[in-house]
């Protein structure tokens, strides 16, 4: 399992985030979760995880549908959350290790805000020795519109709890990750390769290291082969 990956790479990070808002600039982390998966023998296994809550920083709310949608309210924060000095420490111990791939769904959202939360307390550099993934475009690839991450777990009839929260959503990742290798064994592809819908362009910043290709809805061509 995940063969093709582990023959570059010593540890695959898969992250998840929940977030305040949609602007990695203005908005912030309110919920991160990280499994760091290793092999062994022929298969994998999860050696570490990472799953927290975060403080607001303070005077920052809460909007109504980010309670609604994730579940997850300021007084949980302000019970339960950390530090963000104490999560960005945990954080860059995940990534610090050489040869890593860190992966998300829809990557370029969740590692645009890793960036500047990592940025904040002087940490970002750990983003510059990793190698990136995104499920998401390597699942555009694969199966039409819709492409959330829920869609994504019923064409491959994965196990998932479905409560949009940090953990439960970057195992989905990882599950899917290991069903689309098996469907078909070019994850290593798109590595550093990210699509992005040609009709509304990147959002945000740009990743230095990446490469990003404008990916429709048209399946007949895989992305890497453009």
């Amino acid at each position: 399992m995940l063969k093709s990956l582990f023959q570059h790479f010593s540890s695959l990070v898969i992250v998840d985030v929940e977030t305040t808002g949609l602007y990695a600039k203005t908005d912030e982390i309110i919920e991160l979760a990280a499994l760091k998966v290793v092999q062994r023998g022929n298969s994998y296994c999860t050696e570490d995880e990472l799953d927290t809550l975060i403080q607001l920083t303070a005077n920052r709310k809460l909007s109504n549908k980010v309670v609604e949608l994730t579940g997850i309210t300021e007084q949980m924060l302000h019970e339960n959350g950390k530090p963000k000095i104490d999560v960005c420490m945990n954080l860059v111990e995940f990534l610090c290790h050489p040869n890593t791939l860190v992966a998300a769904y829809n990557a370029h959202f969740d590692l645009s805000f890793l960036y500047y939360f990592l940025k904040s307390h002087d940490s970002a550099h750990v983003l510059r020795q990793v190698k990136m993934l995104d499920a998401m475009t390597v699942y555009k690839d694969r199966r039409d519109y819709p492409h959330k991450l829920s869609d994504a777990v019923s064409a491959y009839k994965l196990d998932n709890q479905k409560s949009h929260r940090a953990l439960d959503d970057a195992r989905a990742t990882l599950a899917l990750l290991v069903a689309m290798e098996i469907e078909r064994d070019d994850l290593g592809q798109y590595v550093n390769l990210f699509g992005y819908n040609p009709r509304y362009g990147v959002s945000g910043s740009r990743i230095a290291s990446v490469t990003y290709l404008p990916q429709g809805f048209d399946r007949h061509k895989r992305l890497y082969e453009n």
